[in-house]
């Protein structure tokens, strides 16, 4: 099979309704509290890609046993002190930042060393932002060049309650000091710059000792010692970083309309949507609800006569972080000069993002001006691309591959896009959806 997607021609005006895999956030994370409950978990529409498969695997290793019937996976979970710890144990993350990460904050009483290892992307990314906080619980971590992946992981038996302060917005660390804290003796302490918030949500559901308090600028989380979880049940919604790529390929498309139907919309997760509802975007939530604690809904998005430019709030960052490189699709068509600023945590991705972001339009014909954390995309509601462009080399990062595809849907020009495989840790029906809009 190819792993290169050519893209010739626009794709034609559309009004359909469809649906996107489940939650990654969610699905991780519903993987990782099984293992750890007491009793049998079932969840329906769990997205099977390669970084869920990964949390799968890797619970498999620490004896946990997982059943798979084509849309229903059940998880035997073994309680919270329940894992089997061997020697010389390896797992691998492969590209999964939240794995990589909330896994450290499960194996902090393993009596082993265990390594955690990664993709070549991965292995680029910071560690030490995680292994610093979990080292004052009294764990050993060693990480390769002070920052990176392989690491080493060493757990206590009695771990001691910390007091952290989350400064960057990631969910990811944030996640893993929680879990950490439910294992410690007395309570363990969290001052969180806001960021999604699917763990605590979850941790809430689940009547877990758990709290949190919000504040203006953060939330403030105090964990206890966590004796037992039960099941969790659980038909994952769709996914809003997925979803993404179909909003605003409808936004930049004359004349269609899309729904997706039941998606998630955690509000800590939906910045794109007031983003985009900023610049002109006309979309709405239907069928809303609650399910398990988090808010789903369908989206309508009707493509708009035309767009604005925005000067982004930086206090919508966190929240629409997944989701930037196709907001800046729509800032190139938009009327007037966009500007999105502190950015720092895009080139904490699978790629540097920003630099892909500021590459991509560029390679578009789009004027920019960017910094290490910022860039002002100068828009032009005409643009209309009409040459070949070439995308590779970018770290197997999947949302610059579908950024690159709905860029080339949208725009026109001859765009050859390698990697197509990238897709497979996130979204692996992406151009399967993409074909059936198009016919």
């Amino acid at each position: 099979m190819s792993k290169i997607i050519l893209i010739n021609k626009k794709i034609k005006k559309f009004n359909q309704s469809i649906k996107v895999s489940g939650d990654k956030s969610l699905s991780i994370r519903w993987v990782l509290f099984s293992s750890i409950a007491n009793g049998v978990s079932t969840a329906k529409n769990l997205l099977m890609s390669e970084d869920v498969i990964a949390a799968i695997k890797t619970i498999k290793k620490l004896g946990i046993k997982v059943y798979i019937n084509k849309n229903i996976c059940k998880i035997y979970g073994a309680g919270i002190n329940g894992y089997k710890y061997i020697k010389n144990l390896k797992i691998n993350a492969q590209n999964s930042g939240t794995l990589g990460r909330l896994i450290l904050g499960l194996l902090v009483n393993s009596p082993f060393p265990i390594k955690i290892v990664g993709d070549k992307s991965l292995s680029k990314r910071d560690f030490k932002r995680i292994a610093d906080p979990l080292k004052k619980f009294g764990v050993k971590i060693k990480l390769s060049k002070n920052k990176f992946l392989p690491l080493t992981i060493l757990g206590h038996k009695k771990l001691k309650p910390i007091i952290y302060q989350e400064k960057k917005g990631s969910a990811q660390c944030k996640s893993a000091v929680i879990f950490a804290g439910m294992r410690a003796d007395g309570q363990t302490i969290i001052k969180a710059k806001k960021s999604r918030n699917h763990t605590e949500l979850l941790s809430k559901y689940l009547d877990l000792p758990i709290r949190v308090t919000k504040k203006k600028n953060y939330d403030l989380i105090k964990i206890n010692k966590v004796k037992k979880i039960k099941t969790i049940n659980y038909d994952i919604p769709s996914d809003i970083s997925s979803s993404a790529f179909f909003i605003v390929l409808t936004i930049l498309n004359n004349d269609s309309k899309l729904i997706i139907k039941n998606v998630n919309i955690n509000p800590s997760r939906i910045g794109i949507i007031t983003i985009l509802k900023k610049m002109g975007a006309k979309i709405t939530f239907k069928n809303k609800k609650i399910y398990k604690g988090e808010r789903n809904a369908d989206i309508k998005i009707i493509s708009p006569k035309k767009l604005k430019s925005i000067n982004c709030p930086p206090s919508l960052n966190s929240s629409a972080i997944d989701e930037f490189l196709v907001i800046f699709l729509v800032a190139a068509k938009a009327s007037g000069v966009s500007y999105f600023k502190k950015l720092d945590e895009l080139n904490q991705k699978e790629s540097p993002r920003l630099k892909w972001g500021v590459k991509i339009l560029n390679e578009m014909g789009v004027k920019t001006i960017s910094t290490n954390n910022s860039i002002k995309i100068f828009g032009n509601p005409k643009l209309s691309i009409d040459k070949k462009i070439t995308i590779k080399k970018y770290l197997r990062d999947h949302r610059v591959f579908m950024t690159s595809v709905i860029a080339g849907l949208s725009f026109g020009g001859e765009w050859k896009i390698h990697n197509k495989d990238s897709i497979n840790s996130s979204f692996p029906n992406f151009l399967k959806i993409i074909n059936n809009l198009n016919n």
